[in-house]
């Protein structure tokens, strides 16, 4: 006879929790792919509020020293130059969804089934969630992609925890063709490997042509130095079409056949071009009013280095997820309400972003 453990009862509470905390980070494309501790990660996660009270971690940027050397015996003594650095901060929230099982009638099954159903939705629900709020942030704010769970095409998602969306600086944003602007993109500004190549050269010599910017670093992936960009399907196709069949073959065989293609900022990637990894996601950011009629279709691929956002969470790890479940209707309808307390945002040191250079190219369904 199977045992039935009853609604809210704490052994289910803690199994389930534990279960969607796992399976949800194991779905979640930044998690396993771009995220980790420590700075030489794309996502850096911070812990600090896990176990400690608070909402806010602050992270600072040390500024790279820029004095002329004392030469020869010349004084050295009062020339010290100061330590300085540009501070900014994460701010976290809760976020809840609640599902219902239905009442008795309509729960003949065990409630181990009906919970297995609402763990496999939940987990579909926040990897998604979780995801899309990763590229809103990375990307500036939200776009026309109308799957997101946060979409409303009155009232736009303003971001979540006090966390405010930043649009790119205009030293962090590069246009696909000849545009150099929103206003003057065009349909054939489409992604291509030149645009790559612009924003692989840009991310090396950034401080190199502006002193005061600091330069796109990138993740270090056994002993080789790697950017990634994210671009939607869109604007992979136009990619793969521009390039050829025969380009397009060289261009994975470089990711192949690199320095630490094992390591996961590689798995599912579509190739590389001059250290930079290319992988695509439908989650990717799409516009619908470029050009200087505001009516051609565009989307913002991401263009990574290290520290590109930072992500926070309010409990430990195991315990990312939470699990409730309640009985209602005088016993007769179940509910079970899932969430997370977490912050995420784009890195961002004055006044400029930090590691993260938008990419924007007209970007059309090829379906027509």
């Amino acid at each position: 006879m199977q045992t039935v453990i009853p609604v809210g009862d704490p052994k289910a509470i803690r199994h389930y929790s534990t279960a969607l905390a796992a399976e949800t980070l194991l779905a979640m494309y930044w998690q396993k792919k771009f995220t980790g501790k420590g700075a030489n990660n794309i996502i850096e996660q911070k812990d600090e509020l896990e176990k400690d009270q608070g909402e806010r971690i602050q992270f600072d940027l040390s500024v790279q020293l820029r004095q002329k050397p004392v030469r020869g015996d010349q004084t050295a003594k009062g020339k010290s130059e100061n330590l300085r650095y540009y501070t900014d901060e994460v701010i976290i929230d809760q976020v809840r969804a609640p599902v219902s099982l239905g009442g008795r009638m309509s729960r003949k099954r065990t409630i181990h089934d009906q919970r297995m159903v609402a763990k496999s939705r939940q987990t579909e629900y926040w990897a998604a969630y979780m995801d899309q709020i990763h590229f809103m942030y990375l990307s500036g704010g939200p776009g026309i992609n109308e799957d997101f769970i946060e979409y409303d095409e009155v009232t736009p998602f303003a971001g979540h925890g006090g966390n405010a969306f930043e649009a790119p600086d205009a030293d962090h944003i590069i246009y696909g063709g000849s545009a150099t602007a929103k206003a003057n993109l065009t349909s054939s500004d489409k992604m291509t490997r030149t645009v790559i190549e612009k924003f692989s050269n840009k991310a090396k010599m950034m401080r190199a042509r502006n002193p005061q910017l600091a330069n796109l670093v990138p993740v270090v992936v056994e002993g080789a130095e790697r950017y990634v960009v994210v671009m939607t399907p869109d604007q992979c196709y136009d990619m793969r079409t521009d390039t050829g069949a025969t380009g397009w073959l060289e261009i994975q065989k470089a990711a192949a056949a690199s320095e630490g293609s094992k390591n996961k900022i590689f798995k599912g990637g579509l190739g590389m071009i001059n250290d930079v990894v290319l992988h695509e996601h439908h989650h990717v950011i799409r516009y619908n009013d470029y050009g200087v009629g505001t009516n051609v279709d565009a989307a913002r691929a991401i263009a990574l280095g290290r520290q590109a956002g930072v992500i926070a969470y309010g409990t430990p790890a195991g315990k990312r997820f939470q699990w409730e479940e309640e009985k209602d209707d005088f016993n007769n309808s179940v509910d079970i309400c899932s969430g997370v307390i977490f912050g995420f945002k784009k890195s961002r040191f004055n006044g400029k972003d930090f590691g993260v250079v938008a990419i924007d190219t007209a970007a059309t369904d090829p379906n027509g």
